[in-house]
């Protein structure tokens, strides 16, 4: 359905992040006439989120912006089952401590991007922990698990395609869906919530939660699902060749952050545009009529406006200048991320591969050593092609650093400590 009258769902249409409405006419029509509570669950299953989930948070951003109600759903009690959907095998189980410890620190980012309260429209941040931890297993079969056939949950895609692999899918992974269900009608019951968002492959999940829904006498419920992003080339989106882009800032710097964006295809740019940033319509339109040389700049605003919304505009503004100095001066920024190296191993001498990997630029000496190889490493910015040179004390720059390079764009400053 085109031409959404109410102001939330034009401004996901216009930026892109629809891809299912379980009733687009329903839905549109109760944003129009009263302020909508809605959720997208969060599993914590690292210490941060990385930048695939970056277009979940703005969802809740935009529907927060519109004058409605975003709750952040950290999966305190389905954490400790993992979700299954589309997994070729079991998630490692985590141990409860280790659940609280990844929500404490995933917490931290929501921050940037919602104003969390007690009004009717600040957002709100709950742990399923909260009522999964106390359920009575006979009561939940009773009273919740007699709605689930087991026969439509076999069909779902999610199911089906593990099974059809002939890969093993343990009863405990059989009832994430279940539960995650049952948060749907948990939220409604505590919040009033009519509408659970969340990426294309939770559709099913969803679902489950609107029929369980209705068979418990909720209101209507309904679903939002957003398109799983790849780049232009096929890549999945919070990867990078060197790993996961971190949203946590002791996990990723704001100027690798920075540098990811900033390398966005160019066929990429405009559509990350509407979805990652808050930019004006006709700004980004604008934008995206620059070609050629001009594209670059745009990779630059876009890379600044990501970046700015999650560790604020003066670290974009550093990050920006940084690489500026660093790329177009040649000259050795403050900024650059660092590692710190015991001066009396520089004093003995350290191995340029084992440098490398301890400086996060490789994560093997092996693929150390293919960098190397390729002529792709530079000490101080001169070309290093022996994998065998040690890295002194006589590479100290008047800085005290040894500026250690990875290609054109990955930099990292080692200090002596």
């Amino acid at each position: 359905m085109s031409g959404f009258k109410s102001d939330f769902l034009h401004t996901l249409s216009e930026r892109g992040f629809i891809h299912q409405i379980s009733d687009e006419s329903g839905l549109d029509e109760l944003f129009r006439k009263e302020t909508v509570t809605a959720y997208i669950g969060f599993d914590p299953t690292a210490p941060s989120l990385h930048a695939g989930g970056l277009i979940q948070i703005m969802m809740l951003h935009w529907m927060q912006a519109t004058g409605h109600r975003p709750i952040s759903l950290m999966g305190g009690g389905t954490g400790m089952v993992g979700d299954p959907s589309f997994k070729d095998e079991a998630r490692q189980l985590m141990t409860p401590a280790t659940i609280e410890s990844n929500i404490a620190s995933i917490k931290t980012v929501f921050s940037n991007y919602l104003t969390y309260g007690e009004g009717p429209k600040d957002a709100l941040m709950i742990n399923n922990a909260d009522w999964l931890l106390g359920i009575n297993y006979l009561e939940f079969l009773r009273d919740v698990g007699r709605h689930f056939s087991v026969n439509r949950m076999l069909s779902f895609d999610s199911v089906k395609t593990r099974l059809d692999r002939e890969q093993s899918l343990s009863f405990l992974e059989f009832n994430y869906m279940i539960l995650q269900a049952y948060d749907f009608v948990e939220l409604h019951k505590r919040t009033g919530c009519r509408l659970q968002m969340g990426g294309s492959d939770q559709w099913g999940n969803i679902i489950n939660g609107i029929d369980l829904g209705h068979r418990m006498g909720t209101e209507q419920l309904y679903a939002l699902t957003s398109p799983l992003l790849t780049t232009s080339s096929g890549a999945k989106m919070g990867k990078s060749v060197n790993g996961a882009i971190w949203l946590n800032p002791d996990m990723l710097s704001a100027y690798d952050f920075w540098q990811y964006w900033r390398n966005t295809e160019d066929a990429d740019v405009t559509r990350f545009l509407k979805l990652y940033t808050t930019l004006p319509m006709a700004e980004i339109e604008r934008l995206s009529t620059l070609g050629g040389s001009e594209i670059n700049e745009v990779k630059k605003i876009l890379a600044t406006e990501i970046t700015a919304m999650l560790h604020g505009r003066e670290a974009a503004e550093q990050a920006a200048e940084t690489a500026r100095k660093t790329f177009e001066e040649g000259a050795l920024a403050d900024n650059l991320p660092s590692v710190e190296i015991p001066a009396a191993e520089l004093e003995a001498g350290l191995g340029l591969l084992t440098l490398i990997v301890r400086a996060g630029l490789a994560a093997s000496n092996g693929e150390a050593r293919r960098h190397v190889q390729g002529g792709a490493v530079r000490i101080n910015d001169e070309a290093v092609s022996d994998e065998r040179r040690l890295i002194g004390t006589g590479d100290v720059t008047a800085d005290n650093v040894v500026k250690l390079s990875l290609g054109k764009k990955k930099h990292i400053l080692v200090r002596p400590a």
